[in-house]
Order: structure tokens, then sequence, then C-alpha cells
């Protein structure tokens, strides 16, 4: 039952995908707010078909620490653990407008792509090292300046649940976005690898759940903030796993 109900979620994800891309290809012809609308259709569409089909649920928390967007909110950056592919769409949800920083490479993918430009998203190439560095920087300034919650994994990469921030560091990107933007930065946790795992098929029952923490002010020196940031998020990170793991294995013997 467990590979079946996988089965089903993957292919509706892809089928949804897909739909949603040729649907609303025509919109890159549109004004911006209805590519938006589109982005967020399509998250809420694979928020319910993980639901209904692989028994999935989304749990969000410390929402009083989300930020709120528009120029009246300020700006402010988002860091975020990343353990799925969830992670990457759930932002069009749950922050209004949010500049996600992503690999440069993602652009090249017909429509998907476009629709990353045409939304301003904050690509970075990796292989640029320094240049790349102000080039985001340049980019975020601007996104910030219209109060636009700018979301980066800290990371740079899926992390498999457990990992910890020696076998998979955190990049500088977060701590010159810190740095050169001068707004709070919100730490969030969650713990999605455990049920859409990475680089795996199978999906398990239970429940996402991401965690908006407490708001790093701005002004800390830099080997503070980078200590606090990875503190917050692991100490969180490995608080919902903790949590998940148990509802794993209650759902393993149903």
């Amino acid at each position: 039952m467990h590979a079946i109900r996988s089965n089903l979620f993957n292919l509706l994800f892809y089928a949804w995908s897909v739909v949603m891309v040729i649907g609303f290809a025509p919109a890159l012809l549109l004004p911006y707010p209805v590519t938006i609308w589109g982005q967020r259709q399509w998250a809420q569409g694979v928020n319910f078909f993980m639901l209904w089909s692989a028994g999935i649920k989304v749990e969000i928390r410390g929402l009083e620490h989300r930020p709120k967007g528009g120029v009246s909110g300020g700006g402010a950056i988002v860091a975020a653990k990343h353990q799925s592919a969830w992670d990457t769409l759930i932002w069009h949800v749950i922050v209004d407008d949010p500049a996600m920083v992503l690999k440069k490479e993602l652009l090249a993918i017909p429509v998907y792509g476009w629709m990353c430009r045409k939304t301003r998203m904050i690509a970075v190439d990796r292989k640029a090292g320094t240049k790349a560095l102000r080039a985001m920087l340049t980019d975020a300034k601007a996104a910030a300046a219209l109060g636009r919650p700018i979301v980066i994994f800290p990371q740079g990469t899926r992390t498999a649940p457990g990992a910890t921030s020696d076998e998979v560091p955190y990049q500088p990107g977060v701590s010159a976005l810190y740095r050169g933007l001068d707004v709070p930065v919100v730490p969030v946790a969650l713990n999605s690898g455990l049920f859409w795992p990475r680089r795996q098929f199978l999906r398990n029952p239970g429940t996402i759940v991401l965690e908006f923490l407490e708001p790093i002010p701005p002004g800390l020196p830099r080997k503070e903030f980078d200590a606090l940031l990875r503190t917050r998020i692991d100490n969180a990170t490995s608080a919902l796993e903790q949590e998940a793991a148990l509802e794993v294995e209650a759902q393993s013997k149903i």
C-alpha cells in the first residue's frame, strides 16, 4: 500500500506540474501578479495531492515570526533548512511574493525558468565565486526595497535528516545578504526530508512541520550571526526530526 500511494502521488505531482507549466505559459505575456498567482496555485495543488494520495499533512508553526511582506514590512531574509523538493515550492503559499535564491541553471528550463525570470527570482552562478555574491546582493537589494521576503537555503543544497552542519557546511551567501541588506533574518527549521526524502521514490505518511523561528536582528558581527543562525536552525530541526521520527515509526506499524 505504501508503494502504491507513493506511486500515485509521484504521478499526480508530475502531471499537475506539467499541466500548470503548460497552462500558465501565456501568463508570461500578462502582468506580473498573474504569474505569482499561478505559482501559488501550483504549490497549493501539490500540497493537496500530497495529502490526498500520500497521507502527508502540512503544519506551519511560528507564524508570528513570518515576514509581513510589502514595502511597509521592510523586507527580511528567510534562511531555511533544505531537505526536500517540497521546501522549494511551499514559499509560494506561506509568504507574499518571495524572491528565492536559486541556482542559475534552473533558468534554462523551458517555461519554468522563464517564469522564474518573470517573477524576478535571484539566480546565482555558483561557479562565479565572489562575482556571484555581488550579483546576488544587487538583486537582493532590489527585492528588499520592494519589501519582498528573500528566501535562501544557507547550506546551498538539500541535506539528509540528521546531517550536521560540519557534514554540509553553511555557505557564505546568507552572511553576505545579512551584512549587505541590514534587515532581520528569520531562521526556519523543518522536517520534510522524513516524509518526502531526497533521491528516493517512496513518500512517508505523516506531518511535515515548518517552523519560523525568532528573527535575528541586523547589525551583529559576522561570526556571532553565523553561529547564532546555525544553532537556531540546527537545534530546532533536530527537535522536529525527533518528533517526526516517532510519527513515522507509528505509521509504519499501521
